[in-house]
């Protein structure tokens, strides 16, 4: 999925423009969430969205073409907040390097992974992306892209293509070891996100010293 004028991209019928309508996309999507949380994407229904959110199998197509246009918005909430929790650890007071702001990166990762049903199973979607690979941006350049962009506003530090190239490496070794993490534990095997954690800050120190 990509991201459009600063907004996740998806295959919405109908944007919602309306609180009533808001609230109920986003309980078709917690539904979706808890779905794959219980049962893996793999097992998604449109019915069985439906059914959980107490709506009809009408409202679901209003919505969503299919089950697969389901996993892509929320897929794109799952980006959104992943996103939004960057900011956050870049421009947080108590961050005061960009060592510091980098760990709050990958600790709102690891917080998705806890708090975000079904996100361990989804996350930000790649892996439903059906789409040709027009172009190699993928939904970890775009984590990457925005530490980057983030360390360098509050920091001042590199932001060349080579610094992005790295910070891409440190969100791929950050999704595979928080991955591994949590295959095997609800809350995650705080050895292997300690490993996660040195070798994120290690690939960056090479070009932000």
């Amino acid at each position: 999925m990509e991201l459009i004028d600063g907004k996740s991209g998806g295959s919405l019928r109908n944007e919602p423009v309306q609180a009533r309508s808001t609230a109920r996309l986003t309980a078709l999507l917690d539904a979706a969430a808890a779905a794959i949380d219980e049962l893996g994407y793999e097992r998604l229904t449109t019915a069985m969205v439906a059914e959980r959110a107490g709506a009809s199998i009408g409202t679901v197509y209003r919505y969503f073409p299919d089950r697969i246009a389901v996993l892509q918005a929320l897929a794109a909430r799952n980006l959104e907040r992943v996103l939004a929790g960057v900011v956050t650890a870049c421009s947080a007071p108590d961050n005061t390097t960009w060592r510091d702001a980098v760990l709050g990166c990958f600790d709102a990762y690891v917080d998705a992974f806890r708090s975000e049903p079904g996100f361990a199973s989804l996350r930000a979607g790649d892996v439903i992306d059906l789409r040709p690979a027009v172009a190699p941006t993928t939904i970890n350049s775009h984590i990457a892209g925005e530490i980057v962009s983030g360390l360098a506003s509050r920091f001042g530090t590199d932001s060349s293509t080579d610094t992005e190239f790295a910070c891409e490496n440190a969100v791929e070794v950050m999704d595979a070891i928080v991955a591994r993490a949590f295959a095997r534990s609800a809350n995650g095997d705080e050895k292997f996100l300690e490993s996660g954690r040195s070798l994120m800050v290690s690939i960056l120190a090479e070009q932000l010293g």
